[in-house]
């Protein structure tokens, strides 16, 4: 529902500016260009849209490949002490667990769109559990935040939409986003432990939390004394090592259990090539209001506006540039795609803009989307502190991303 608002007034704020420029300044040249970006933006979104198939349908294959062969049991079995802290009111080795797992693992490759069945099935998991069928429960919410903060450690579709876009090194903003996404993942966390009275300051969440902190911390320190050029080479070096350690990992696990691998691959990649093409009707709809807002003139005025407030501040503006993309993740996921598409074409792909843009869409997820979506799916109509640790994370996330991009690319 609140796509289509804002779908609309893309267009309805496009027309009025566009009637603005042409009845006050004369601007004859306004009205063709809306027109023409609507079937250049169209087109621009099904050659995306088909360049992510091969990609999807790889890492879908990887995973179940994975799934197979025993590498998610194993790390659910790790994580276990974690979560029945996050989460003690599931319980103890409960069924729902590995469905929380699997999502939150699919959300940490950067597959959205695999993600979301998973999450549905664990949301009726916990709804079973749930005493008060309208209302949010503990463990609901808890969920929730995890998947609005945006926890991902391998963001393949950004990297392929970076690629696909004509970046020199798709990978530079690996390291970023991981950076990004671990406060805003961290921020949720401790927001939502104050309102449900969950002790972080237990052994076992305290362990994690400060370790991956003081990881995270180390990253932050070492890259801080690298030059930029050297910077981007380390980042880029370790993504690509990451993920072929993370392939290789996957078929030698699938091995060992005697997988046939490809089979698994293949019955796995073809829900990626299905995902792939399910998404091509919501890009072309979002890209090509995008592409009417920034032709009529709306999307400069908008960015204008923030930027001559911001330098009478004393602020530097590069940041404000790319934060149309964050402006739209918390409210859909796709909208914030095609801004950061958008944002990629109009400034560059290795950009600061184009790069920051890729960072904000990395860092957090779309809140009132998946609220609105799994809670809807089992009914939720009363969602309690849901929205408030959402947001918090959104915005945690949003202020890492730009420090981080200063840091790595300014």
């Amino acid at each position: 529902m609140v796509l289509n608002y804002i779908w609309i007034a893309f267009f309805l704020i496009a027309f009025l500016i566009a009637t603005i420029r042409l009845v006050f300044f004369g601007d004859v040249d306004v009205f063709p260009a809306i027109v023409n970006s609507t079937f250049d933006t169209s087109k621009t979104a099904f050659e995306i849209s088909l360049g992510l198939t091969g990609v999807l349908s790889l890492w879908l294959g990887i995973m179940k490949i994975g799934e197979k062969g025993g590498i998610v049991n194993a790390l659910a079995r790790v994580l276990s002490p974690v979560f029945e802290k996050l989460f003690p009111e599931i319980p103890r080795n409960h069924p729902v667990i590995g469905n929380i797992f699997m999502n939150i693992s699919a959300n940490m490759l950067g597959l959205d769109n695999a993600a979301t069945p998973l999450g549905l099935k664990a949301m009726e998991g916990l709804q079973e559990l749930n005493s008060k069928k309208d209302t949010a429960s503990n463990p609901m919410i808890m969920f929730l935040v995890l998947n609005t903060s945006g926890l991902t450690i391998i963001p393949v579709s950004i990297l392929v939409y970076r690629a696909q876009m004509g970046a020199a090194q798709p990978t530079d903003v690996f390291i970023p986003i991981l950076l990004a996404t671990f406060f805003s993942t961290l921020a949720g966390i401790v927001a939502t432990s104050l309102y449900q009275r969950i002790n972080l300051f237990n052994r076992t969440l305290l362990l994690t939390l400060g370790g991956v902190s003081l990881f995270v911390a180390a990253i932050i320190w070492g890259m801080s004394s690298l030059s930029n050029a050297m910077m981007g080479t380390v980042s880029t070096t370790a993504a690509n090592v990451l993920l072929l350690l993370i392939i290789i990992g996957f078929i030698l696990a699938g091995l060992r259990k005697r997988v046939n691998v490809y089979e698994a691959f293949v019955e796995g990649a073809k829900e990626g090539f299905t995902t792939a093409v399910r998404i091509i009707p919501y890009l072309v709809a979002i890209l090509v209001a995008i592409g009417v807002f920034r032709a009529s003139g709306a999307m400069d005025w908008l960015i204008h506006g923030i930027e001559w407030i911001v330098s009478m501040m004393g602020i530097d503006t590069q940041w404000v540039e790319a934060l149309p993309t964050a402006i739209m993740k918390p409210l859909s996921g796709s909208g914030a795609r095609g801004m950061m598409v958008d944002a990629m074409q109009t400034y560059g792909a290795d950009s600061f803009a184009g790069r920051l843009s890729c960072i904000f869409q990395g860092s957090t997820d779309t809140t009132f989307y998946v609220l609105a979506v799994y809670f809807g799916s089992v009914g939720i109509s009363r969602t309690r502190h849901a929205v408030t640790c959402g947001l918090l994370a959104d915005l945690a996330g949003i202020i890492a991303a730009i420090a981080i991009a200063y840091l790595f690319f300014g």
